[in-house]
């Protein structure tokens, strides 16, 4: 893939189509492959997933009305992901979660265009807060959620079972 510069920045945020799945498997079994240590799935889990399987997924996310797959792209490229969902326990918190940007397209803004998005789609069905887990460690990330306004919980559990990988609770307070 070719470099990105601040010239083709221009970061368009949209939700993922049923359709897409394709786009979405691939863009999720690539943000595993690049950075594996940031998220609770492993790129063998999800690589062992049917077509089938990524199809239903994404059709139940981009239909349910309680999740949001986001898919961020620039100078036509599909460059980010992210996933927002309504907890299953609360209707008014959002979770997110699957937040992943290709390295070539790092530092244009991207994270920060994928957040917004979920932001305000969290904010348009009136729920009162979101919540993420960062992996311990990864600074960047951290940053860009503290910058939005979110606050660590105090709350660290293992980023997957038996991992020894700890992930911090992050939260943001959406009313008000």
């Amino acid at each position: 893939m070719r470099a990105l510069d601040v010239q083709d920045a221009l970061v368009a945020v949209r939700m993922l189509a049923a359709h897409e799945w394709p786009l979405y498997r691939d863009l999720r079994l690539r943000a595993l492959a690049e950075a594996p240590a940031a998220f609770g799935s492993t790129l063998a889990e999800e690589a062992a997933r049917s077509d089938t399987d990524w199809a239903w997924r994404l059709n139940l996310g981009a239909t349910s009305g309680r999740d949001l797959p986001l898919v961020a792209v620039v100078a036509g490229t599909a460059v980010g992901l992210a996933w927002t969902k309504v907890d299953a326990g609360d209707p008014l918190r959002v979770n997110l979660f699957q937040v992943w940007v290709a390295p070539q397209a790092r530092g244009l803004g991207v994270a920060g265009a994928l957040l917004d998005a979920a932001l305000a789609w969290a904010r348009g069905r009136g729920a009162s807060t979101m919540q993420l887990g960062v992996v311990c460690g990864n600074e960047a990330a951290r940053r860009l959620y503290e910058r939005a306004g979110f606050r660590a919980t105090g709350e660290t559990e293992p980023q997957r079972p038996g991992s020894a990988r700890m992930e911090q609770m992050m939260r943001l307070e959406l009313s008000g």
